[in-house]
Formats: structure tokens, sequence, C-alpha cells
């Protein structure tokens, strides 16, 4: 990691520090940053942050304030804030104490205007993509600071991160002509998971795909893998799309019923 991006993290994790103050417990990276295929035009900053006790709503509303002014500067911050016993007592969908990504950007302005705190404030928040993102960084995830990752993080069961991606997987199935870069991915992520075992990035699955797929769904993976390493590509067809979605969709079909 260059200085930049050393300089960027421990700049949000002073300030994170400042905001949980006694409550912080570690911070960890994961997702593409993790994996060695972050793209800094297109990918997240992938965040969880571990706390000893629950957050109450001033120490909320703190961190949506500094994230709504970071995240996008220069990089769209996701970021999940977890409590030890909420990672002692697993569950699938986990519950979590604080969540912000772009999506939420908008709710989280009106309600720091309105003092509404419906969505900060809401109770039984669970969220079923952490099981995916605990079992990435349990695989490739990165310390940044606060205890190793294999003395905070519990062992997440292949179900539950198999349900956490199929729920992503679906989404795509749907998605796949209005977003073609991401969701054939994702798709190519989730199909190289339950065929193989693999957790990888989206370059990783993209590459894979180039090698592994067969040869007629080969041009419309490079240019997804193109495009998601910045480069300008022709425009996608809808046929083509729909093409590598259902062979994706008939494999997994097989593999899993």
């Amino acid at each position: 990691m260059n200085k930049n991006m050393e300089s960027y993290f421990n700049k949000l994790t002073n300030t994170i520090k400042a905001i949980t103050d006694e409550n912080f417990v570690g911070i960890y990276i994961h997702g593409s940053l993790a994996m060695g295929g972050f793209n800094p035009d297109q990918s997240d900053v992938d965040l969880l942050v571990i706390v000893k006790n629950s957050l109450d709503i001033p120490t909320q509303c703190e961190l949506a304030k500094f994230l709504l002014a970071n995240s996008n500067y220069p990089y769209p911050i996701e970021i999940s804030f977890l409590t030890q016993d909420q990672l002692k007592n697993w569950t699938h969908p986990s519950p979590y104490e604080f969540h912000y990504s772009e999506g939420w950007r908008q709710v989280f302005e009106t309600e720091l205007l309105t003092g509404q705190y419906e969505a900060i404030n809401v109770e039984h928040k669970v969220d079923p993509d952490l099981a995916a993102h605990l079992s990435i960084l349990n695989h490739r995830g990165i310390c940044w600071e606060g205890p190793m990752i294999d003395d905070v993080f519990p062992v997440i069961p292949s179900t539950h991160y198999l349900s956490s991606i199929l729920a992503d997987y679906q989404d795509c199935l749907k998605n796949v002509e209005a977003d073609p870069v991401y969701c054939v991915l994702n798709l190519i992520r989730v199909y190289w998971y339950v065929k193989e075992g693999i957790i990888s990035s989206k370059l990783e699955a993209g590459e894979y795909g180039l090698t592994s797929f067969p040869q007629e769904y080969k041009e419309t993976i490079r240019k997804v893998v193109e495009s998601y390493q910045g480069n300008r590509i022709g425009a996608f067809q809808n046929e083509e799309l729909k093409s590598v979605r259902d062979y994706i969709q008939g494999e997994i079909e097989r593999s899993i019923i």
C-alpha cells in the first residue's frame, strides 16, 4: 500500500477512534483493496469496525456526519460497525450497530436535518451481506489497527457465505443489462465459489472467466474486465449480457439443486 493510502487510512482511523473513544477495538479492511483488485476510479473502500459496546444515537450521528463529509473524497466508503458480542454470538443475517454506504447518503442527510433518526436508530438492524464481508476478511483481509483478525472474528459457516452471495446474485440476474460490469463480475464470482469453493475479488473472477468459460462468452467477459479496469470499450449488447447471465444461472442451478 502506497503512502497516500496509508495516510488516508490513518486519517479515517484517527477520526473514528476519536468519535467512538474508549469503545473502539479495531478497524479492518476487506473487499477489493484487501484482495488486490482495487480500482481507484470505481471501487469502494470496504471497512469493518469493531467496538466493545452498542453505539448511542449521538455517536451514530457523529459517524454519519463524518462519513457524509468524507465518503467520495476521494473514494466511496462502505463501512459497518459491530460489537464484540455480535461477533461472539454470530447469527446470519448478522446484527450490526451502524452502517454507511453511498446508498444511504440521502437518508442520512435527511435524518440529520430533521432529527428523525429512523434509519440511524432502527432496532434489530441486520445485514445478510456481513456473512460475505467477514468471510472475505477471514480469508484475505487486512488488520489496520487492533487485535489480529483470527482473535476477533468468528469462522463463518460456508452455508452463511453462500446464502449471502446468492442474495446479491439474484439482484445481478435482474440488473445485468442496467449494470453490466458489476453484475457480470459478481455472477462469475458466485459461479466460481459454487463450482470450486473459491472466494475471489471481482477482478479475479473476471480473469477466471477469461480462462475457464466457454469461448463464446469470453469476448463479453473481456469487455467487462477491461471496463472494470478503466479502459474505454464499445457498448454492451443486451443479448450478449443475457447470454452470459443465462449460462451462469443454468450452471449454478445445476450445481446447487
